[in-house]
């Protein structure tokens, strides 16, 4: 699983993800559970794309053109849509573009479209973020 964590940290040593839940599918970490389900091996934790699939939607809000100012930015939601599972060692491009910046309400939201390939070109996450930012 360190190597996994690794890769998706982007290769960022010492990143951490906090304690182990006391409850926790055996398809996550015990090698022989996950090779007798349906995913034929270990799977990645899903709260795992975070990780990376979040970078685009930070350089969105940093980007010096849109003027940000990010101490008055909360975090609005964010989707993620699984396509593929995620394993060790795989290794995802994501890429990201603004698909929406709109007023509602006196606040202006900000909303980042990211996509993650496998290096098939498969897509394996897809998220969307949203940020309010209070004027």
């Amino acid at each position: 699983m360190r190597e996994f964590t690794l890769a998706v940290g982007g290769g960022q040593p010492g990143i951490g993800f906090g304690p182990v839940p006391a409850h926790i599918s055996p398809l996550l970490l015990d090698e022989q559970a996950a090779k007798a389900g349906p995913y034929g091996d270990i799977i990645a934790f899903p709260s795992f794309a975070v990780v990376f699939a979040i970078r685009p939607f930070s350089a969105a809000i940093a980007d010096p053109e849109l003027q940000v100012d990010l101490l008055k930015l909360v975090h609005g939601e964010q989707e993620l849509e699984f396509l593929e599972v995620m394993r060790p060692g795989d290794v995802l491009t994501t890429t990201g573009r603004i698909t929406d910046i709109y007023e509602k309400m006196g606040k202006d939201f900000l909303v980042v479209t990211t996509e993650s390939h496998n290096p098939e070109g498969t897509p394996v996450v897809r998220g969307v973020w949203t940020a309010v930012i209070r004027r």
